[in-house]
């Protein structure tokens, strides 16, 4: 109870709004709560926010994970790169999406299934491109990122020598 924020406001200055004490914290516990006399906003998100979804897609694009079990890793500068298109184009997606009557949870929705969709699509093209180099011969449409497909253009290149 020594600790200032717990300790109870005097008498006096309890008595000019006489509000519940939850109501006497900082605004920044206030925008958590919403209370009716407080705006807050979801969207769109800070640049450390946005830092940090960036920063979050470089350790997914480079470092092993289910993701990188079947379309492998980029380096951490490829990551980098690649993290920084996918956010800023999500961001871009999401950001025209937004009207004056949208949600900020729905906008926020759209940004982080952007950001997933490119994600995905950024290992699957890294993925195909890759197979492609490898199977000499093999259309980079044809080639299957799928690990199960590794076998198979093993025996496509038997036969085909």
């Amino acid at each position: 109870m020594s600790d200032p924020e717990n300790t109870p406001a005097p008498q006096s200055e309890q008595d000019s709004s006489s509000p519940p004490p939850a109501q006497d914290q900082p605004v920044a516990a206030d925008a958590k709560l919403g209370p009716a006399g407080v705006s807050f906003s979801i969207w769109p998100p800070t640049q450390r926010t946005r830092d940090a979804v960036i920063t979050r897609l470089i350790e997914t694009l480079s470092s092993p994970s289910v993701l990188s079990k079947r379309y492998g890793t980029m380096s951490p500068d490829e990551a980098s790169t690649a993290a920084r298109q996918i956010e800023d184009q999500a961001f871009s997606v999401a950001a025209s999406s937004a009207a004056s009557d949208n949600d900020g949870i729905e906008i926020l929705q759209v940004y982080s299934k952007e950001i997933s969709k490119r994600m995905l699509d950024t290992v699957k093209a890294k993925s195909t491109t890759a197979s492609a180099a490898v199977d000499i011969g093999t259309p980079a449409s044809d080639a299957a990122p799928a690990p199960a497909a590794d076998g198979d253009s093993a025996a496509g290149a038997e036969s085909e020598t």
